[in-house]
């Protein structure tokens, strides 16, 4: 076992070692095997103070930015227990978070941690060196706040003596955050300089927001930040006390969870109501929606795949791809009347034009995350998706007509010669909300290997191949993804 962090790692194979790595460990050279994929080959920890809500990854300095939040939970300026523990040890420095005691944590973890009032919640943010895994620095948030929302933005603001190309850490707070329904005492907008080479922020300055609304995402456009407080997406610039609202679109459903920008477009994700596709006239100083979703999804996560296409998953553990017609999406670009006609000729009190439907998946649990990946150096895209209950998944995008015809006839043959053990149809699982489409399981198909001899033979002889040569598909896909 390598228990020491390795400075570079490479593929290697021999008759000796087939499959594993080559690395370089300080002075030392070591090949490496893995035993069994299932099993985790190597993990870093690092312990936080409270329940990590957001994470950001500067694009210049490669730290991670977290955003910590509890609810019920004592802050740590009002941690008793500590400040005693402090006095007697003789530390008069600043208080120190719990996370950095071991002794402390695991007894924090085997107890729990003291219980505070109901809607009492504890908040930092803190910046981690990704090779160490080590805190670089933490700030505790005051006044009852919650981190809501985050964003990295280079926002133009020169009465603030900030350069016009730093990036800004903007962070969305929310104080005495309620849920059922979602409400709060009042919301604010931090902005951080981030300094030392991604080693400490700065607060800029706080501004609070004419209403009490959570603000659910951020996102920097065009030198400006666009923020979704509750169900009314504003944009702002930077000044030299606050940040100085300048537009203000109302019309959004319910409340806005997630904001991606693109070129001139604003992709807005509804916590009830999909996806929307917007834009900004900058001439009139007006937000309006050109496209819609055509089914009205509870979003919990989004991810834009072009310009066109977006990828997003529900709490009802679907996953779907919505694309623009590229008729449409020429159409949009080339509008003459820069989106004035647009809400006049909207559909069902809808946007005059909707995403068409491309994919859809059951995969039977609350998506939280999707990103874009390769994990592996020169290998395919993939996009990965993270539930609830803590499974990760990956979808593949075929290439070939023939993986997709042969992969989706061995997942017909499947369906019907190993049925589940409860008795429930496979297609009207992956159907729960939505039906199937355009997608094929992989969890099924690689239960081929399990069936007894016999079918295995009868299933390769439907597809006119040998048994081996099916399995050996199945190898080639999963070196493709990993």
């Amino acid at each position: 076992a390598c228990c020491s962090p390795l400075d570079f790692a490479a593929p290697f194979a021999s008759d000796q070692c087939p499959e594993g790595f080559v690395a370089v460990v300080k002075g030392s050279l070591r090949i490496l095997t893995v035993e069994n994929v299932g099993e985790t080959f190597n993990q870093q920890v690092t312990r936080l103070r409270y329940t990590p809500r957001k994470l950001l990854i500067h694009p210049d300095y490669n730290t991670l930015f977290v955003g910590e939040a509890d609810h019920g939970c004592v802050p740590l300026a009002e941690r008793e227990d500590l400040k005693t523990r402090a006095q007697q040890a003789g530390n008069t420095g600043p208080l120190q978070g719990v996370e950095f005691d071991e002794e402390l944590a695991a007894l924090e973890e085997q107890f729990g941690t003291p219980r505070g009032a109901t809607g009492q919640w504890a908040s930092c943010l803190r910046i981690v060196d990704p090779a160490s895994l080590s805190t670089a620095f933490v700030s505790e948030l005051d006044n009852n706040e919650a981190v809501t929302s985050m964003t990295l933005a280079a926002l133009s603001g020169t009465a603030t003596g900030v350069p016009a190309h730093e990036k800004l850490l903007i962070v969305g707070t929310a104080q005495g955050l309620k849920y059922m329904p979602t409400d709060c005492d009042a919301a604010f907008l931090r902005a951080y300089r981030v300094l030392d080479n991604g080693k400490r922020l700065e607060l800029l300055h706080k501004t609070q927001l004419d209403v009490n609304a959570v603000p659910g995402a951020l996102a920097g456009y065009k030198g400006k930040l666009l923020v979704g407080v509750g169900a009314a997406l504003r944009l702002y610039e930077l000044g030299k006390k606050k940040l100085l609202r300048k537009c203000e679109y109302k019309k959004l459903p319910h409340h806005i969870m997630s904001l991606t920008v693109q070129g001139p477009r604003i992709y807005v994700g509804d916590v009830q109501e999909s996806v929307h596709m917007m834009r900004y006239k900058k001439a009139e100083n007006q937000f309006y929606i050109f496209a819609d979703d055509r089914a009205p999804r509870y979003l919990t996560s989004t991810l834009i795949l072009d310009y066109d296409t977006v990828v997003g998953g529900d709490k009802f553990g679907n996953v779907f791809v919505g694309r623009l017609p590229a008729s449409v999406s020429a159409q949009v670009e080339e509008d003459p009347t820069g989106g004035k006609l647009a809400e006049t000729l909207g559909k069902l009190n809808g946007a005059p034009h909707k995403l068409d439907n491309i994919i859809n998946f059951h995969v039977g649990d609350t998506v939280t995350a999707l990103q874009r990946a390769s994990l592996q150096p020169g290998g395919q895209e993939v996009i990965l998706y993270a539930t609830v209950m803590g499974c990760i998944g990956a979808l593949y995008p075929f290439t070939s007509r023939e993986d997709v015809d042969f992969f989706s006839h061995l997942e017909m043959h499947l369906r019907q010669e190993n049925p589940p053990l409860c008795g429930r149809d496979h297609m009207a699982y992956r159907s729960s909300y939505f039906p199937v489409k355009d997608t094929v399981d992989g969890d099924l198909c690689t239960q081929y290997p399990t069936l007894p001899a016999a079918k295995q033979r009868s299933i390769a002889e439907e597809l006119d191949r040998s048994p081996g040569e099916v399995l050996k598909k199945l190898e080639d896909i999963r070196n493709k993804i990993l």
